[in-house]
């Protein structure tokens, strides 16, 4: 039997649920992968951009998702859409492109990922997507379109400034607010809290909800500060990375334990 395909992101966020993710750089096991996906993530976030992940361990790791339930989203360097389509061919079930600031550079990616009459992506006949099954190439096409997310990254005023028409683009699904670099690029490092980067998030979420497509956000992780930008309607969630959770668990109980210290009696006489 040939498998259906399914994508857990959108598939929440078609429903107005959040899609949870959580950026892998480095951890890089299989195991990983299905540890996450126990914790309640939606999707991973295999990132190329800022790591030295190579293609190879990402392909390792979008399979290794999709027999865990969880989607797989790999993050590609600026405007490299040749690596994307290697990666979609190879397991992901989504793209995140950073720095888009143009519609020119918006249809380019779409162009590029989606496969005809869409776009211009090739088919390769060996799709692990489909436990290398695939149904015959327009069934398989389809499928792969309809389950698989194309993510643009709005990080720079520029893109704020030509969100309306980036989110008329066909082929893109969402629209990711990169808070960190968004905030560098404003002048205002980190400061997620102004009212400037408050209103280029509204700006966002509300240009993707005018043109049927979701909004998202990373960056932005104090809980009362990120359940302000849940309510402009953002539903694509970067949760957090594993190097931070590993380091806020590691110094919690590191902390723990030399809090003992001080109950601890003289040492060897």
């Amino acid at each position: 039997m040939t498998t259906t395909l399914q994508n857990k992101a959108l598939e929440r966020m078609r429903a107005n649920q959040l899609a949870l993710g959580i950026t892998l750089r480095q951890a890089r096991t299989v195991e990983t992968v299905g540890a996450m996906a126990a914790c309640g993530f939606d999707w991973i976030f295999l990132d190329l951009e800022h790591s030295t992940m190579p293609l190879d361990t990402a392909a390792q790791l979008s399979y290794a998702a999709q027999k865990s339930g969880i989607t797989p989203i790999v993050r590609v360097p600026i405007m490299d859409v040749r690596s994307a389509a290697r990666i979609l061919d190879n397991g992901a079930m989504g793209i995140i492109m950073p720095r888009v600031e143009t519609v020119e550079q918006a249809r380019e990616i779409a162009s590029s990922l989606r496969y005809p009459p869409k776009g211009h992506r090739g088919i390769v006949g060996t799709l692990p997507h489909f436990d290398f099954k695939p149904p015959a190439i327009g069934e398989a096409t389809r499928q792969m379109d309809q389950s698989t997310l194309i993510i643009a990254m709005i990080e720079t005023p520029k893109a704020v400034a030509n969100v309306e028409s980036l989110a008329a683009v066909e082929g893109i699904d969402v629209l990711l607010v990169g808070g960190s670099d968004l905030t560098l690029e404003m002048g205002i490092p980190g400061q997620f809290d102004n009212r400037e980067f408050r209103d280029a998030v509204s700006k966002v979420a509300e240009a993707a909800k005018r043109n049927g497509k979701f909004s998202g956000l990373g960056g932005v992780y104090e809980p009362k500060m990120l359940s302000t930008f849940l309510d402009y309607g953002v539903r694509f969630i970067v949760s957090g990375a594993d190097i931070s959770f590993m380091l806020s668990g590691a110094q919690e109980r590191a902390g723990f334990l030399r809090g003992l210290e001080a109950n601890l009696g003289g040492g060897a006489a």
